[in-house]
């Protein structure tokens, strides 16, 4: 396959993801709220393909630029699609679980779209841009982070029914969301993955960066900050693991361990726009 192939399939796999993913929110939108329907029995694998097909429009955008998406908030929209459908995915997998999927997934139907539209490939880039084991390690880190959102999305949701139970209100929620043992199942599991990604990112910097950057610094604020918040969630496993923590004060735990990641990363994103202040 040439480079104009190339560059069609790119434009095509673009096109298509939006059509793909809406077609997926609206299978997973009937099961939630017809959980007879048939599209059960096809739920879980398109999913699956439609996550492979990403994955193989990705790795096209590669070849056909010569650069991993990560040059531009749009590419990077689509990476962050990629990563909510691929840690969803695992969280299902692992519990079995499948009636929050239309919830999560609106979220990666809305950045592949506004991705779909707007994306650009950037022509000038800096060398270090077309590196792959950057890419992976900026697709580690946000995969890792979407992740710890979603431990927190099912902390919450863990959170309303609790309420809901306690005041005798059984209304959709109650009726529509996994039992409370599950939803605890699902953040702890979405917590690990992420803790785990996080790992897999900090690892490839620390080995990497030095590497390409004669001005790196290991009080770099965002790898400080990265290494801050791994630190956070593995005292935070630790002591769930140790001191048996589970149940609403867990759930609550992990709420305010997203809340100081949402502001530690807003603070450093204010203060340093770029990708690495030694870059």
């Amino acid at each position: 396959m040439d480079e104009s192939h190339i560059v069609m399939a790119v434009e095509f796999f673009s096109a298509a993801l939006p059509v793909l993913y809406g077609i997926l929110v609206v299978i997973y939108g009937l099961s939630f709220f017809k959980p007879a329907s048939r599209t059960s029995s096809v739920r879980s694998p398109f999913l699956i393909g439609v996550l492979l097909l990403h994955l193989v429009y990705l790795a096209l955008r590669v070849l056909a630029y010569d650069h991993p998406p990560i040059t531009n908030v749009f590419e990077v929209m689509t990476l962050m699609a990629a990563a909510i459908t691929t840690a969803y995915m695992y969280i299902e997998w692992r519990t079995a679980t499948s009636s929050t999927g239309v919830f999560i997934l609106l979220l990666a139907f809305a950045f592949q779209t506004v991705s779909s539209i707007f994306i650009r490939s950037t022509v000038k880039i800096p060398d270090y841009l077309h590196s792959l084991v950057l890419g992976f390690h900026v697709s580690s880190a946000l995969l890792g982070y979407t992740a710890i959102s979603l431990s927190a999305v099912y902390g919450l949701l863990y959170l309303l029914l609790y309420h809901e139970i306690k005041s005798t209100r059984f209304g959709v929620i109650y009726n529509r969301l996994p039992n409370l043992e599950t939803l605890e199942i699902m953040s702890h599991k979405a917590e690990v993955f992420g803790f785990a990604s996080l790992t897999v990112a900090i690892s490839i910097g620390l080995l990497w960066l030095p590497r390409v950057f004669k001005d790196f610094s290991y009080f770099d604020p965002k790898l400080v900050g990265t290494i801050g918040i791994w630190i956070l969630y593995a005292v935070g496993l630790g002591a769930r693991r140790t001191f048996g923590l589970q149940g609403r004060k867990m759930m609550v735990l992990s709420l305010i361990a997203f809340g100081c990641v949402f502001l530690s990363m807003t603070v450093i994103n204010l203060f340093l726009s770029g990708f690495h202040s030694f870059h």
